[in-house]
């Protein structure tokens, strides 16, 4: 099927102007995300906020009917967050960790990910593990295969990596972690909006994602999704307004679902967009959003690999939209800074983020490319036109 690429811009205001790829960092948001946001806040200034928020009540409750059709879960099994670290936090603080016993993860780990797990086994006595990578660069199943058992609280893998374009093999880990009774806590910040997720498929306990990402909703947007079967043994260790009830003096209970996991003041406006920006994703197709954002990720790599002095620093089996890589003798700051200058968005990763992957291979830095399925090819030819080089 041919993707409708004059839709996609027209319906983005932003690719006018800019050619955007950073979506890894924040995506251009879709004009009906914007009006979505807009219309909330206008109409916060005409009756109030609280009154704004019962008058839109349905249309809020229908973002996690949204949200959970995206991932493949149930409305109840959604939690509506700030971000994606906001997710993983909440989560990770309500599994209960005791001195002995073990977490594993991967050379992928996000800071943000990894800093929590270190600050909780130092207050546990817990131990922290890392499954080595295998000879593509993505965890070793095998390996941590080898490693689940009883002492193991908990396997916490990022699906997609913040320095690097490879894909973890999270399916494969979620049938393990079943099969050994083993939560599973998936860090999709990055893989929710531009692959097909789905929450079944890949196993997972526990997954956290952001909106301002290739989901392409409002900053300061996330959700967490929380199985059935895994919600009423998580108690987060602080419960506010609807996410518990406060029984009688002395008793409380936690929210039966996932709101467990919320608090009550959010912005609303912004969790509206992110209904929005969920039901535009459902509209283009999940699969076909990945089939295209993907199609861009390769087809810049292929380009990048093609100029002298470039070195494409991807790795993985499965790889996706997310595209590294150096330039000889220039330092990622100047790659960015040169490519802003021509118009074209990219990011810079610093082993500062990513200690057990860039930093184990030896790299301080990445510039980041991350198109997405509105990236045309003049897009990707801009990146090549304004390369500095040595």
């Amino acid at each position: 099927m041919t993707f409708d690429l004059d839709r996609a811009r027209r319906e983005t205001p932003g690719t006018a102007t800019v050619a955007h790829l950073n979506n890894a960092g924040s995506a251009l948001r879709p004009q009906v995300v914007t009006d979505t946001v807009l219309a909330h806040l206008r109409r916060e200034d005409e009756i109030g906020g609280y009154e704004a928020e019962d008058e839109a009540a349905d249309r809020l409750a229908a973002v996690y009917a949204s949200v959970a059709r995206l991932v493949g879960a149930h409305p109840d099994e959604i939690a509506l967050v700030e971000s994606a670290t906001v997710a993983w936090d909440v989560a990770f603080a309500s599994i209960p960790l005791r001195a002995g016993q073990r977490i594993l993860t991967a050379r992928t780990e996000y800071v943000s990910n990894a800093i929590a797990l270190l600050q909780a086994c130092e207050r546990t006595g817990a131990t922290l593990e890392v499954v080595e990578d295998d000879e593509h660069g993505q965890v070793d199943v095998d390996a941590l295969a080898a490693r689940l058992d009883d002492d193991v609280a908990l396997v916490a893998l990022t699906h997609v990596a913040t320095g690097g374009g490879l894909v973890n093999p999270a399916a494969a880990v979620g049938r393990l972690t079943r099969a050994a009774g083993v939560p599973f806590l998936l860090d999709a910040c990055q893989s929710v909006g531009q692959l097909h997720v789905d929450v079944d498929e890949l196993g997972c306990d526990l997954l956290a994602a952001t909106g301002r990402k290739f989901l392409r909703a409002p900053r300061g947007t996330g959700f967490l999704y929380a199985s059935r079967a895994i919600t009423p043994h998580l108690v987060p260790p602080v419960l506010g307004l609807d996410a518990a009830t406060w029984t009688s003096a002395t008793t409380w209970e936690p929210a039966p679902d996932a709101r467990r996991f919320e608090t009550w003041e959010r912005n609303v406006a912004g969790l509206l967009g992110l209904g929005a920006a969920a039901e535009y994703a459902l509209g283009w197709g999940t699969r076909a959003i990945e089939e295209r954002a993907v199609e861009r990720g390769e087809r810049l790599r292929g380009m990048l690999a093609e100029v002298p002095g470039v070195t494409v620093r991807d790795k993985g089996v499965q790889r996706c939209a997310i595209v590294t890589f150096t330039v000889d003798g220039v330092p990622a700051a100047d790659v960015r800074d040169a490519l802003r200058a021509a118009g074209v968005n990219v990011s810079v990763t610093r082993s500062t983020s990513s200690q057990l992957d860039l930093a184990a291979r030896g790299l301080t830095e990445v510039v980041r490319a991350s198109p997405h399925y509105y990236t045309s090819d003049d897009d990707l030819e801009r990146v090549l036109a304004a390369l500095p080089r040595r």
